[in-house]
């Protein structure tokens, strides 16, 4: 539930902002995004210690390999075109960014889970792919690359981690908020990276500061 408040599209943009030298707006929207981070998270941890609940581990579905390869692909495809919908995209956009962000998210969880490659860099290569697959995609369908491509990525957004890091420093444990918070930093770090190396391999005007 927490991935909702986060505002991950602000916090992706303004690194895509950065990137190209807009200060402005990336500052802008890096800063609304930590203020509405900090509400959330504090809010939340307020409420947590009033209900007398702590943040745990996801429980072990059981599942094998395959069960969860098909399971990722199939949910991370509502996810992302629910996150579609919610951004007012049109059902044509919202079905093609649910497509690649199924295909990019699937291959993130795989990575951490299959090859123990560290959750940071395993955000960076899903956001890449996201942005590969949505430029090949826009010859064909001629949607704007950032419709698609922000939207297919939203889902990898670390809300769980940010409260935790938040929930943990409330109750004074430092160590474990800092881990978190650093994970949490590394990975929202990772996925505009991977849309811009994508966005410079594939479009040679990116490439260049006008």
């Amino acid at each position: 539930s927490m991935l909702f408040i986060v505002p991950g599209f602000p916090f992706i943009t303004s690194g895509i902002d950065l990137a190209k030298l807009d200060m402005r707006s990336g500052l802008e929207r890096l800063a609304y995004a930590v203020l509405v981070v900090m509400v959330a998270t504090l809010a939340a941890w307020m409420m947590a210690l009033l209900l007398h609940l702590t943040p745990v581990d996801f429980m072990n579905l059981h599942l094998n390999t395959t069960q969860y390869f098909v399971l990722r692909l199939l949910f991370s495809f509502c996810g992302v075109f629910g996150f579609s919908v919610m951004f007012n995209s049109p059902v044509k956009i919202a079905a093609t960014a649910a497509a690649i962000g199924a295909v990019s998210n699937t291959l993130r969880l795989e990575l951490v889970d299959l090859s123990t490659c560290p959750p940071a860099i395993a955000a960076f290569l899903g956001a890449l792919t996201a942005g590969l697959l949505a430029s090949l995609l826009k010859a064909y369908v001629g949607y704007p690359r950032v419709s698609i491509t922000v939207p297919s990525i939203v889902i990898m957004v670390p809300g769980l981690y940010l409260y935790k890091a938040i929930y943990n420093l409330g109750i004074m444990s430092l160590s474990d908020a800092a881990v978190w918070m650093t994970s949490a930093l590394l990975i929202i770090a990772a996925l505009p990276l991977g849309l811009i190396f994508a966005r410079i391999v594939t479009d040679k005007t990116f490439r260049y500061c006008t």
